[in-house]
């Protein structure tokens, strides 16, 4: 598995160990090594969900996969090809784009609640 931050994905084991963050980092590194194991086109929702299913991860929320998609975007070879698909694939409007722009990653259970104005 071509982790390319090898400090930062120990930061993530070391700092995940519970049975919540645990289970993130274990599907985070069955991502990378699907990632590995098949070079071509991907779909990054799908992957997430092959992952959670082959380490028995027991179904993860939303939340918990946008943490997964922040783990394989920061220490994965192709974490940048990885990340903006998942952007682009979780985007409603341009957030996805928008992200993409800045660097970031969006988590599709993270909601941002404006006053409409008038």
């Amino acid at each position: 598995m071509p982790i390319t931050n090898q400090d930062k994905w120990r930061s993530y084991e070391e700092k995940n160990t519970n049975d919540y963050g645990g289970a993130c980092v274990k599907v985070a590194r069955q991502v990378m090594e699907i990632l590995d194991e098949e070079p071509g086109d991907f779909d990054t929702h799908q992957i997430i969900c092959r992952a959670d299913d082959e380490v028995n991860a027991g179904g993860i929320t939303g939340f918990m996969a946008g943490c997964v998609a922040i783990m394989v975007s920061k220490c994965h070879s192709r974490g940048e090809e990885f990340r903006r698909k998942w952007n682009k694939g979780n985007q409603i409007h341009d957030e996805g784009d928008k992200a993409n722009e800045s660097g970031g990653v969006l988590n599709p259970a993270v909601l941002v609640v404006n006053e409409k104005s008038g």
